[in-house]
């Protein structure tokens, strides 16, 4: 022994492995720093989608075309661009967390629950040599004659034989409880030659020999365990999973085509505000070069062209802000859709808002909102999940009390010494049994507890789900107060709007004629500008919150007429079969909801210059 020692220590000293190497080859050490950093050279690259750089404030690039873009179309391009759900935060795109892939991931759950009720087949081989020495005692006849030996010598025998062990057996539990199963075992035995005692040669009746038999078992549990709707229980435990990831997936992608009407009605009113800045622009130009003409002529002040001068890089300085805020919004709804920063297109909506009341029903709100809302979907299926787990811990609580039947048909040949075979006959000889075990913990405190804890679950989630429906008519009331304001907003601003045309038109007509100061012309744009911005926003806001609105009573894919279908892919199942398994959810149909117009969605405010400079 030690000698074989040295020698593997002097093998593994010369093959450069020392002692503490060979330990931490086999007992690995305890990892306490961190090291063997991985280079990100060495990770395989991303896909990097085509782009270009974005277009900036100082470089808008005039030869980029527009590209002009209904509501409709913006929403279809989302739904085809989405793999991971993105919503608007704020002013920030940000990932909902939910994937196509999701609903569908859970969906296998299912079958992994239903695999507990499909049949296994088991077989097993077992190949043996057994050689197993034993000492005897060795007896001569002479010995026997003339009288036993106080001390008979003795000698090692033994009985060496090969065999061979085959079992196939086939199980299958049920919906009740029970498990039936079925087995075939087979053990051929060749017994090979062997010492043995001289006066008591061992004569095997049977060489070579096989046994066999078949069982037929079936246990099935009278308490715990045992009923169709506790072991059904986590197949639709399953199944109600599935179903929760379902609606927060679509509870998700309703957020994003609210997100996206936000978006595209906020460059809209982006657009409309750039225009009025540039129209401001246009304005106090004007006035700042006709005061500065009059000022060499000697028939202006100093006073009128530093004014107008001010006014004029004051609302230039603005109209780079709007211009920024286009870009932006621009990139927040690209950003949505799924679309690069810049592809050499300029997004033109080309959707014209509605201006039309909006009537409403409110229990009807509230009933759609109670029926269709995916998060209070969610909150119902919480309650169904944990009633079947309730079913399963009732269960857990009762007694352990199984029946056990067994019948078997054994079976035996072989060949005998003098060359002829012997078998038994089918169904000679037979075993069974009948059995009933029953075991109960005293008490049955951790099956009563468990019982306990599911009541007061249920009872928690039912709290969570009025919570819930509290929130929700909430959250309707206060979109409804939103919408009456928008639209009653909506209407007094564009009153104004024409009051400050008039005005703007009255204070210009009087300035150039010498019969008004230019802090009256400046006062007028900023009014009429105000107004413009100001009933732009208010409609916008409006046709926003009655996206809200149908995001809050989850009515808002029907209403956009979307839907959603199941992409499938072909996969091969077992025994060569093919069968048709989910991929993925995305939404599919073909939104119709808004009115496609030909002229940018800006021009519904009746955009024209209140004073066009005279030819």
């Amino acid at each position: 022994m030690m000698r074989g020692t040295l020698l593997s220590m002097t093998l593994l000293t010369l093959a450069g492995c020392t002692a503490r190497d060979f330990v931490h080859n086999i007992i690995l050490p305890e990892q306490r720093t961190v090291e063997n950093y991985l280079d990100p050279d060495r990770l395989p690259e991303a896909r990097i989608p085509p782009n270009v750089p974005p277009r900036t404030v100082s470089n808008l690039r005039p030869e980029t075309v527009d590209w002009p873009l209904s509501l409709n179309e913006v929403i279809r391009i989302s739904l085809e661009n989405t793999r991971v759900v993105r919503v608007l935060t704020g002013t920030t795109v940000t990932s909902s967390g939910q994937t196509i892939y999701d609903a569908p991931i859970n969906n296998t759950t299912i079958d992994q629950q239903q695999a507990n009720f499909d049949p296994v087949v088991k077989q097993d081989n077992q190949f043996g040599f057994t050689n197993t020495p034993q000492a005897a005692t060795n007896f001569s006849l002479a010995s026997i004659v003339t009288g036993l030996p106080a001390n008979p010598p003795t000698l090692l025998t033994s009985t060496p034989f090969q065999a061979y062990q085959s079992t196939l057996g086939v199980t299958q539990n049920n919906l009740l409880g029970g498990q039936a199963g079925v087995s075939f075992i087979e053990n051929p035995v060749h017994f090979t030659a062997a010492s043995f005692n001289p006066l008591f040669p061992s004569i095997l009746p049977l060489n070579p020999q096989q046994t066999s038999s078949v069982a037929l078992n079936y246990t099935q549990p009278l308490l715990q365990g045992a009923g169709y709707r506790v072991n059904l229980a986590p197949i639709v435990i399953a199944r109600i999973n599935t179903e929760i990831s379902f609606f927060q997936y679509k509870d998700s992608v309703q957020e994003m085509v609210r997100s996206v009407i936000q978006a595209y009605w906020n460059l809209v009113a982006a657009r409309t505000d750039a225009w009025a800045r540039k129209i401001q622009v246009d304005q106090s130009e004007e006035a700042y070069m006709r005061e500065s003409a009059r000022l060499k002529a000697g028939l202006a002040d100093l006073k009128d062209v530093a004014q107008a001068n001010v006014t004029y890089r004051t609302f230039k300085a603005n109209l780079v802000a709007a211009n920024a805020t286009v870009l932006t919004n621009e990139g927040i709804l690209r950003n949505l859709i799924g679309l690069p920063p810049n592809d050499d297109r300029r997004i033109v909506p080309v959707s014209s808002p509605r201006a039309e009341p909006f009537v409403h029903n409110w229990d009807e709100l509230v009933r759609l909102a109670e029926k269709r809302r995916p998060d209070i979907i969610e909150l119902k299926l919480i309650i169904e999940a944990e009633r079947q787990k309730l079913i399963q811990a009732r269960n857990q609580a009762l007694p352990q009390l199984n029946a056990v039947a067994q019948y078997q048909w054994n079976g035996l040949s072989g060949t005998m010494p003098n060359g002829a075979t012997l078998s038994s006959g089918p169904g000679q000889y037979v075993d069974w049994t009948l059995a009933v075990n029953f075991s109960v913990p005293l008490g049955l405190r951790l099956g009563r507890a468990q019982v306990r804890q599911e009541k007061l679950l249920i009872a928690k989630d039912t709290a969570n789900l009025q919570q819930g429906l509290h929130a929700a008519i909430h959250e309707l009331a206060i979109t409804i107060r939103n919408l009456d304001s928008a639209f009653e907003q909506y209407l007094a601003y564009k009153e104004a709007r024409i009051a400050a045309d008039t005005n703007v038109r009255v204070q210009n007509e009087k300035f150039r004629a010498g019969q008004s100061i230019y802090l009256n012309v400046l006062q007028a744009l900023n009014d009429w500008g105000t107004a413009i911005t100001s009933e732009a926003g208010a409609l916008l806001a409006y046709n926003t919150a009655l996206a809200t609105l149908e995001r809050q009573t989850g009515t808002i894919l029907d209403t956009h007429g979307l839907f959603f279908v199941e992409e499938r892919f072909r996969a091969a199942g077992p025994l060569g079969l093919h069968r048709d398994y989910p991929l993925a959810q995305p939404p599919g149909g073909e939104p119709r909801l808004y009115f496609e117009g030909g002229e940018p969605a800006e021009n519904f405010f009746d955009l024209k210059n209140p004073a066009p400079r005279p030819k």
